[in-house]
Parts: C-alpha cells; sequence; structure tokens
C-alpha cells in the first residue's frame, strides 16, 4: 500500500517534484499546501487543499508524510522555514529518489531531500537535511553537503568537495575536487570554482567573483 502524502508549496518546482514523486510508486499525494488564495486551484492532477497553517489538521487525521515542494534559487529561507514547520509538529519528510537517479548504496541521504530525474551520488557521499539535487547533477565521491543546499541541474560536484549550509549551485556549475564553501553562498548559473569560497555573498564566472563586494 502506497503511503499517503501531502506537498507543501505549489509552484513550478513542485511540478517537477510531483513527476520525481510519481516514478517511485511510494506515495499517494493527497494534494498540497500553500498561499490562501490558491486553495482550490490544481497542480498538474493534485488539488491545492489548504495551507502551511493546516498541517497539524491533517496530522490529527493520520497523514504524517510532508514534503517541501519549494525552489530555491537566492536564498533557503521560505524552504528551510517550512521545513521546520514540519519538524515542530512531528511531522516525516521522507528523502524522495527518482526511478532514473543513480544513487550509490553507500551515500547517507537525510530527510527532506529529493534527488531528482538522472542525477548521480557517488560512494560516501553525505547530503544533509532539505535538499534538492536537481535533475542531471553529478555528485562525486566523499562529498559533503550541508542542509537546505540546492545543487541545480547539470552541476558537477567533484570529489571530497564540502558545502554548507543554505547554498545554491547553479545550473552547470563545475566545482574541483577538494574546494571547500561555507555557508549562505549563491554560485551563479555556468560558473567555475576552483578555490575554497569562505565568506558568504553570491558568487558568477570563471574566474569566479564574488558581486556583493
Amino acid at each position: 500500500m502506497k503511503e499517503k502524502l501531502i506537498l507543501i508549496g505549489g509552484g513550478g518546482h513542485c511540478k517537477s517534484c510531483i513527476e520525481v514523486i510519481e516514478s517511485t510508486g511510494k506515495y499517494d499525494i493527497v494534494g498540497i499546501l500553500d498561499t490562501p488564495e490558491k486553495v482550490g486551484e490544481m497542480i498538474l492532477d493534485y488539488k491545492i487543499i489548504g495551507t502551511d497553517a493546516d498541517i497539524i489538521k491533517f496530522i490529527e487525521k493520520g497523514i504524517t508524510n510532508y514534503f517541501v515542494t519549494v525552489g530555491q534559487i537566492k536564498t533557503a529561507t521560505l524552504k528551510k522555514k517550512l521545513f521546520e514547520n514540519i519538524e515542530h509538529h512531528e511531522g516525516v519528510s521522507p528523502v524522495i529518489i527518482s526511478s532514473s537517479a543513480i544513487v550509490s548504496k553507500r551515500t547517507n541521504i537525510n530527510v527532506g531531500t529529493i534527488i531528482m530525474h538522472g542525477a548521480k551520488v557517488n560512494a560516501d557521499a553525505v547530503v544533509g537535511k532539505n535538499c534538492i539535487i536537481n535533475t542531471m547533477a553529478n555528485i562525486e565521491h566523499d562529498v559533503i553537503i550541508g542542509d537546505h543546499v540546492h545543487i541545480s541541474t547539470g552541476a558537477v560536484v567533484n570529489g571530497e568537495v564540502k558545502i554548507g549550509d543554505e547554498v545554491m549551485v547553479g545550473s552547470s556549475v563545475v566545482i574541483r575536487n577538494g574546494v571547500s564553501i561555507c555557508d549562505n553562498v549563491v554560485i551563479g548559473a555556468g560558473s567555475v570554482v576552483v578555490k575554497d569560497i569562505t565568506e558568504q555573498g553570491m558568487y558568477i564566472g570563471n574566474p569566479l567573483k564574488n558581486i556583493q563586494k
């Protein structure tokens, strides 16, 4: 029997998450929680049935599984807040792995994280809570990724890289092996990271520059 699951956040990223969740064959999506003005709208085949304030109501009805389907571009603030709301109400946020992803049995993937279509996570990698490993991203061996991190489409994170909390790695970014990246960093699409990033900010280019200075 499939487990019941409620999604939180009904934007474009939610559509991608629905496709991944359906591919697993493990969950019956009951509906989506979003803002009050969107209640009753449909996202693909699923209705927006309430707001995130309704989590406690659905938990009392026996639905314990919740998953944040809000995207993460410049900041993880909203995604983190919604995830912490699930934890506060003692809900469960499962690990979601696409049927087309390749994930080593020797990885450690933490709760609330989604591994999307075509992504690869190799041996002894660790991925934190509430992360997005997006379509076709490649996470190599011995990588350590913190909480509330988005590794975007087609990004390459090479071996033994360490990424802090609340980091956004843009599409097609390449991070050289052994590099460390501190918390609260945004790396723009197509950038190449060959040195440690020790100061929070928004980085872009090759060579990489902090454009918030």
